[in-house]
């Protein structure tokens, strides 16, 4: 049989027992290149001049051996594999102690990657639920879940939000009876939903008859409601409330005010 270095592509003469010693693996004699002597092993020279020899293409699956010339009893067959045994144990028993545990170590364990992952999930999944907790403790389905659970427990959770409930009933804008150069803006607000609720941040907007922002300002509860108990306890659900907001006065071209609430 022969083979062809790919290196300095010197074709070599070799025999069976060569290639079965190292599984194919071969030492060009030429320029001392290790190769897989497989790729080229051909059993006869092609016609000179030669330059490469062809190269096996590999297959996906091994190919079958349909032509047998000699099949042993299972006797001998059985010492065949227990000869085949001893000679992968002793080729192991060779090896130095640090590639014997390196060999050992090759076989990958499966659980710490998934318990790893699973923990980078459950981090990944509480991160964004806790970016996004103020959506989560307006959801209906999640208090109805949420709330009788911390009632148990004893803790209180935020009150929610939801300003589309909230309707303005009535409001006015008069000057400050004892402020000169301020305004008391009044409003009677009600809360229409089913649950109470926090009381919302007022966004009140003065504007000129062109309907041009003249002035703007946004109030929290703490600024609009002195009552730190109400604050605590929110807008009850059905509930009226009446707002004062004192703000200076931004001159007479300041003819409308518009509330927004959120």
């Amino acid at each position: 049989m022969y083979a062809q270095c790919p290196e300095c592509l010197t074709i070599f003469k070799l025999a069976g027992a060569d290639l079965a010693a190292a599984h194919g693996s071969v030492r060009c004699g030429h320029c001392a290149s290790v190769f897989d002597a497989l790729w080229t092993l051909t059993a006869q020279l092609p016609p000179e001049p030669i330059e490469y020899l062809e190269v096996h293409a590999s297959q996906a699956a091994p190919p079958q051996l349909v032509a047998p010339v000699f099949r042993p009893n299972p006797a001998q067959a059985t010492l065949f594999t227990e000869a085949i045994d001893r000679s992968r144990a002793a080729e192991r028993s060779s090896l130095p102690a640090f590639a014997a545990a390196r060999r050992r170590a090759r076989a990958p364990r499966a659980w710490p990657w998934l318990l790893g992952s699973a923990l980078l999930l459950f981090s990944l999944a509480g991160e964004v639920a806790w970016a996004d907790r103020a959506h989560w403790m307006n959801s209906a389905n999640v208090r109805t879940a949420l709330d009788p659970v911390c009632a148990r427990l004893g803790c209180r959770l935020p009150l929610r939000r939801d300003a589309a409930t909230l309707e303005l009933l009535s409001r006015d804008i008069r000057p400050h009876p004892s402020v000169p150069g301020a305004l008391i803006i009044s409003a009677t607000l009600r809360n229409d939903a089913p649950f109470a609720q926090a009381f919302p941040v007022v966004e009140i907007t003065l504007s000129d008859l062109d309907e041009k922002r003249i002035a703007m300002r946004r109030f929290h509860a703490r600024e609009y409601l002195s009552d730190a108990r109400a604050i605590d306890g929110g807008l009850a659900a059905g509930a009226s409330t009446a707002l004062v907001f004192e703000v200076a006065d931004p001159g007479k071209d300041a003819v409308a005010f518009e509330f927004k609430f959120e």
